[in-house]
């Protein structure tokens, strides 16, 4: 889970590991949490969100990826559009990125919601004449079928168009758990994940992981446990390293 991705505050990333996959879990690692969760359209997420206590944000990325792998087979003008439509949401991202909620948001309100709009209703005017059985209504009804979720980050500053940022931070996870298989025991994982959220943390905040891990084991020894906090990534001076 990768949090204040796309504001001016520093970026984190947290790793949890577990044996299972299931629901359950989940509903473990968020118990008490109230607010935005972004994620894919995985179905095992929606008991998360009968409560009204979490709200979905859904992941744009994940539904231009449909229209675009249609369009990648059999490009269209109505593919062609969709995508260039989906491209001016991402442009006025692009301009954003790094500033303050208050800041994304505002131009989010401005400009992105009503760009949102139109791709709501023009979406619509080509599902009448699409064949419910292709594969662009088909991609287009993905999308619709996200469409509140996909909404939320135009009424909220700290949520993201997508999340692309987390899954990025996942990819690591995902080469180690193919190369080298198993963790060895429950406290492996444990630690795996520690570590797993230390490197990824370091790398939204664009500082060299293998740095800044020997400076803190170098350093924290001898250092104030009430200071401990000045050993993050984005507090730690590595110039000199």
């Amino acid at each position: 889970m990768t949090v204040n991705a796309g504001s001016e505050m520093p970026r984190r990333s947290g790793s949890r590991t577990h044996r299972t996959g299931k629901v359950s879990i989940h509903k473990i690692i968020l118990a008490g949490y109230s607010g935005v969760l972004q994620a894919d359209a995985y179905g095992g997420y929606r008991v998360l969100y009968e409560s009204g206590r979490i709200t979905e944000a859904a992941c744009m990325a994940h539904a231009r990826r449909k229209i675009h792998d249609v369009h990648a087979r059999v490009p269209t003008d109505i593919t062609t559009e969709a995508l260039q439509r989906i491209g001016e949401l991402y442009a006025i991202e692009a301009e954003v990125r790094g500033c303050t909620a208050e800041q994304r948001l505002a131009a989010r309100k401005a400009r992105a919601a009503p760009l949102m709009q139109s791709l709501y209703d023009w979406i619509q005017t080509q599902m009448k004449t699409l064949s419910r059985h292709s594969d662009t209504a088909k991609a287009f009804a993905y999308l619709l079928k996200q469409w509140d979720g996909l909404n939320v980050y135009c009424s909220n500053g700290w949520v993201e168009i997508d999340n692309n940022i987390a899954e990025n931070a996942l990819r690591g996870v995902a080469v180690g758990r193919k190369n080298w298989l198993f963790a060895g025991s429950d406290s492996g994982g444990e630690h795996a994940a520690v570590l797993y959220s230390l490197i990824g943390t370091c790398r939204l905040n664009n500082v060299e992981p293998e740095k800044w891990l020997r400076y803190v084991i170098e350093h924290i020894q001898d250092w104030p446990a009430n200071r401990v906090r000045d050993l993050l990534p984005w507090k730690v001076d590595l110039t000199s390293q």
